[in-house]
């Protein structure tokens, strides 16, 4: 998520540019993303720091016209059984709903997702026999490993 000062400077630029003193110079902006997922990244700062620099702590909030999307598309094109848990469980966790350890980490279970033990076989589990489909570009293209950090995605590049 965008820090709320640079979609504030981003509102005086262009009120600037447009020589328009309404929000967002007069045009449409559109801003997409689940407030959630991510915060803006504050080094070394606080939650409450975090939180402060979030849009939702924007004087520009109130000019927002909010619109929800009510369908996982994700879910409801793979033609999952229970699309109904999987959307659930994202939602508890994007709520803080879903129970934690002592440590404060969600368990996942296997019905949820693909519970590996090594990148080896996670690379096995989501490139399948890829010696012989490496040059099948559909495939490959239907297929990603995200990871955190940029020390584990270069060891699964290398390992790939």
């Amino acid at each position: 998520m965008s820090h709320k000062k640079a979609v504030e400077a981003l509102n005086r630029t262009l009120q600037d540019l447009r020589s328009n003193t309404d929000v967002m110079g007069g045009i449409v902006v559109l801003l997409s993303g689940d407030f959630r997922q991510t915060l803006p990244v504050i080094q070394k700062g606080t939650t409450a720091d975090e939180i402060k620099a979030c849009l939702k702590s924007s004087i520009l909030l109130n000019k927002v016209i909010k619109f929800s999307l009510t369908t996982n598309m994700r879910v409801h094109l793979y033609n999952d059984i229970n699309p109904g848990n999987y959307a659930n469980t994202l939602l508890k966790i994007g709520d803080g709903r879903l129970e934690t350890d002592a440590e404060g980490c969600v368990k996942l279970t296997r019905d949820f997702c693909n519970l590996v033990q090594s990148h080896s076989e996670l690379i096995a589990s989501v490139y399948s026999d890829l010696t012989n489909n490496m040059h099948e570009d559909k495939r490959l293209c239907e297929r990603a490993i995200l990871a955190s950090k940029n020390e584990s995605v270069n060891k699964i590049n290398s390992d790939i």
